[in-house]
């Protein structure tokens, strides 16, 4: 039966996408959020300025409500056990509870459980509690190596070498002014992987496993991935719901590395149901996994729930939550999409907050062209946003084929006015077969590619060029 009050919590892109989809299944979304989103304010029924964090003040107001289902956007609200509130007032979330959520929250828990359980796509790794333990860490894992704090920090907080530290020295300074920001949490280190990543989210109902289309994130600053990490400033999907280098192999692979990972959850006791995402590398030897996150990903969510087909996201969410997922449920178009998110200047090392965004009224008549709305606040005028620190803009291109959808996004951008960055890279013809010719090397498929690969090849998928 459908859920006729949803309770959202968070007030991101991600959160106006996920309100966006239960507002096509005409449920009545309220929302609890810290700060107002412009979009998410429009489609909602009630919101309320409440911490993510705060499950006690949530679940009250739950309660209040009368709602029939909650879902939880932010990994902070998942780490904190928001969920557990919820469900202790007797209220189906879709969500972990923080003990299953410390396959995000904790690195150092993830990588374990992928050890005891002998899941595969584990990379070397080692972890330190004291600085002592870090030159016997990087001995286990080798260089160049990758140091990860244990904890969350807005997918921010990974350094890489060769990308974000040239030297041992430096990494392991880095590594040691982790560990004392942490107090005693671990900082776990591993070895640098090559490859192509891709991100596979599943809806997860305590037992089963129902994938989503895949997605490619862009987590660097800057064009050419260049810069600092960010929350990822864009992100594209095929219609074929893989990507222009991905096989079917290693899709069916990550697959069976979520499936394996919710089975291994589910034999000590955790009961998982939620969204649960793995960020994968496709590297010359198979899939490897770089991370778990115990909730819709942002960008990535904005691709898969625009594809949303149907009218019954709110029975699919609460079937998540009642652990029982039924597959008519799970319908996607069989489109592209390109994400680009546009932040303030500065955005990933010291953004310049505060200037206002016009939307003109003519973005809404682009065709294929979703907007989301993230870290702003309402202006002046009804046309106008403030930004943020974060993320502020989210544009969706929508198309049959990506460099459709990727001349659709860049088209709109036009009906945006004010001061802002955004990677115009992301989801490009000539970056998607950089992307391609990247992992064809690797694996020693052949000579480098021309023009994108239009023919399947293989276990190659077929490509959503056309």
């Amino acid at each position: 039966m459908a859920a006729s009050k949803v309770l959202l919590v968070g007030a991101g892109g991600r959160e106006h996408a996920i309100g966006a989809a239960l507002a096509r299944s005409e449920a009545a979304v309220y929302v609890a959020a810290p700060s107002v989103n412009p979009g998410l304010k429009r489609l909602s029924r009630g919101y309320r300025n409440l911490s993510v964090e705060d499950g006690d003040a949530i679940a009250q107001w739950a309660r209040q409500l009368g709602v029939s289902l909650a879902v939880l956007g932010p990994d902070a609200a998942v780490a904190a056990g928001v969920a557990d509130r919820l469900r202790a007032g007797e209220i189906p979330t879709v969500g972990p509870g923080a003990a299953a959520a410390r396959i995000e929250s904790s690195k150092s828990f993830a990588r374990a459980l992928m050890r005891q359980h002998s899941i595969p796509g584990l990379p070397r790794t080692a972890e330190a509690k004291s600085p002592a333990e870090l030159e016997s860490a990087i001995g286990v894992v080798g260089e160049p190596f990758v140091v990860k704090p244990s904890w969350l920090t807005a997918g921010k907080g990974v350094w890489v070498q060769g990308a974000d530290f040239k030297t041992r020295d430096e990494g392991l300074a880095y590594a040691r002014s982790l560990l004392e920001e942490g107090k005693g949490q671990p900082v776990v280190l591993e070895e640098k992987l090559e490859g192509e990543e891709f991100s596979l989210m599943a809806f997860v109902d305590g037992s089963s496993v129902h994938p989503m289309p895949v997605v490619q994130d862009y987590k660097r600053a800057l064009e050419g991935d260049q810069g600092g990490n960010t929350g990822g400033m864009g992100s594209y999907s095929a219609r074929d719901a893989l990507l222009p280098f991905l096989s079917s192999s290693d899709f069916e692979t990550a697959t069976d590395i979520l499936s394996k990972t919710v089975a291994a959850m589910k034999s000590g006791g955790l009961d998982y149901r939620g969204v649960l995402y793995g960020g994968f590398m496709a590297t010359a030897h198979g899939v490897s996994v770089l991370e778990f996150n115990a909730r819709f990903g942002d960008p990535e969510s904005l691709n898969v729930l625009t594809l949303f087909d149907g009218t019954d996201f709110d029975e699919l969410m609460a079937g998540v939550a009642a652990g029982r997922v039924q597959s008519v449920h799970l319908r996607f178009r069989k489109r592209a999409t390109v994400v680009k998110y546009l932040v303030p200047p500065g955005y990933g090392s010291k953004p310049v907050t505060g200037g206002a965004l016009r939307v003109s009224p003519r973005l809404g008549d682009e065709e294929g062209v979703t907007l989301y709305y993230g870290s702003v606040t309402p202006g002046q005028r009804q046309d106008e946003v403030v930004m943020g620190t974060s993320r502020s803009l989210a544009l969706v291109g929508e198309a049959s084929a990506l460099k459709d959808a990727y001349a659709r996004v860049e088209e709109a951008v036009r009906h945006v006015h004010g001061e802002f960055y955004l990677r115009h890279d992301v989801g490009s013809p000539v970056d998607l077969l950089r992307h391609q010719e990247h992992l064809r090397t690797l694996r020693g498929l052949g000579p480098k590619l021309q023009e994108p690969n239009l023919t399947r090849s293989g276990s190659q998928p077929p490509h959503a060029f056309s």
